[in-house]
């Protein structure tokens, strides 16, 4: 049995797989912690890495290795290599009047679009590099390169063997603004425009193909796949083709769509990101997700299964109640100083059942504002894969197929970021065109009565908001 490795270092924990090559059984598998926080040690994944691995056995058995990761992450490097300041990550928003400059700069949100497929908002690392040379103009003038978390522990997997050996793939590279995955190329011009220099000695990783290997690990001699951002990896893992789509409930809503085409949306609300095969993928991501309903198991006093109970018993509607459930801001639609909101309460409905089945609405209506959002790019979405922590809910299981109006699969639980790092590291060593196919045994097929008016009661609530 040939064994291959896949990692997930997602915002909250890091999870390890080792898995069977050629039929994607898991065979063990390991996990630890992050610290919580928007700014983080990057030396606190490697050791969450380091126990992870040890949690699952080690590495010493396995083929190959591949990293998948959070995505945008500023990992800003001296000359020496060494980490200049704690990580700036995806959801730390100090730098949305970055962004706002960044686009007044390059003339506007079309030119970026039409750039990098993506127009710069708080979470992309462009503008944390562009907060870096406002705010700690010292720090931003030692920066020798910059990676993201995936591209750094791949780097770090291998002994951190120099700057120049740094590698990444363009599903992570097509998050960080300044990379086009159109022409699959950096665009230097705009990393300048970033740090408010010429940053043509600064080093970028080297963008590797689907299933090249640029590093090996400097414990055992196995090769290290190019790894993959978490959005694109989770892609893989699912085994998603052109037509399918992935809806992530976690920490963060993600509607990831593969698409053979590239989207360039002058609005914002689309990223147009590359996946892990070399095509693309079309993402909106949302900051407020599983956590809203944290918020209202508090509000309420009860746990997560009472929460589901409750909303289950009230009306579809919540008899008026409408929640925008921008607790943290929001990126979709880019809102990032916006609040949450609950409109519509009266005597009658202001009830345990009625809040706890808006805060599902709430957060369900925004994922089909995502959803139609990728759509009206000519995307299409014929069916979505429904995965995250928030899957389990009876109360999401049972309301999102009417809610978002399309079919549901749930498939079985598992870490599919992960997953598709293990995949990546099977399909280098196989080669060939196309990853190995892993049947996932066990999916759930959800369908529900289309209920149009939950999508346009939250689209009326968030017209009225701004």
């Amino acid at each position: 049995m040939t064994l291959v490795a896949g990692i997930d270092s997602s915002t909250q924990s890091v999870k390890v797989l080792i898995v069977d090559a050629d039929s994607g059984d898991i065979i063990r598998q390991g996990r630890a912690s992050h610290p919580d926080g928007t700014e983080v040690a990057p030396e606190a994944w490697w050791t969450a890495l380091s126990n992870a691995v040890a949690q699952a056995g080690g590495l010493d058995d396995v083929a190959a290795v591949s990293v998948g990761g959070q995505q945008h992450g500023m990992v800003a490097l001296d000359a020496s290599g060494e980490v200049i300041r704690d990580a700036l990550l995806w959801n730390d928003n100090r730098s949305a009047p970055a962004a706002t400059d960044l686009i007044e700069d390059l003339g506007g949100p079309g030119p970026w679009a039409d750039a990098v497929g993506s127009v710069p908002v708080a979470s992309l690392t462009a503008t944390k590099l562009r907060w870096l040379a406002d705010a700690e103009p010292e720090n931003a003038a030692r920066v020798a390169a910059v990676a993201l978390p995936h591209d750094w522990l791949t780097w770090k997997l291998a002994g951190a063997p120099g700057l120049d050996a740094l590698v990444t793939d363009r599903s992570d590279a097509s998050g960080t603004a300044y990379f086009d995955a159109v022409a699959n190329s950096y665009r230097r011009d705009l990393l300048d425009l970033a740090l408010r220099r010429d940053a043509s000695e600064v080093v970028l990783p080297r963008v590797l193909g689907p299933a090249e290997s640029g590093l090996a690990m400097a414990t055992s001699g196995a090769p290290l796949g190019p790894g993959c951002g978490d959005n694109a990896g989770a892609a893989l893992g699912l085994g998603l083709t052109p037509g399918e789509t992935s809806l992530s409930l976690g920490t963060s809503g993600v509607v990831a769509a593969v698409s053979p085409t590239p989207v360039a949306d002058h609005s914002g609300a689309i990223n147009g990101f590359a996946d892990a095969t070399g095509v693309f993928l079309p993402l909106a991501c949302t900051l407020n997700a599983a956590q809203v309903f944290d918020v209202f198991t508090k509000l309420l006093g009860v746990d997560h299964a009472e929460l589901d109970r409750l909303a289950l018993e009230a009306q579809s509607g919540a008899e008026g109640l409408v929640l925008l459930p921008f607790f943290n801001g929001e990126r979709t639609p880019n809102l990032p100083d916006a609040t949450a909101s609950l409109s519509g309460m009266t005597l009658r409905n202001s009830t345990r059942a009625n809040l706890a089945r808006a805060a599902f609405e709430g957060v369900l209506g925004h994922m089909a504002y995502a959803l139609d959002a990728v759509r009206s790019f000519g995307v299409p979405i014929e069916r979505v894969s429904l995965v995250g922590g928030a899957a389990k809910s009876e109360a999401i299981r049972a309301l999102a197929p009417a809610i978002l109006g399309v079919e549901i699969i749930v498939p079985p639980d598992g870490e599919y970021v992960a997953l598709g790092a293990a995949k990546q590291a099977a399909w280098l060593l196989a080669g060939g065109e196309t990853p190995p196919v892993w049947e996932l045994q066990g999916s759930e097929t959800l369908t529900g009565e289309d209920t149009p008016a939950i999508r346009e009661r939250f689209a009326e609530a968030l017209a009225g908001s701004h």
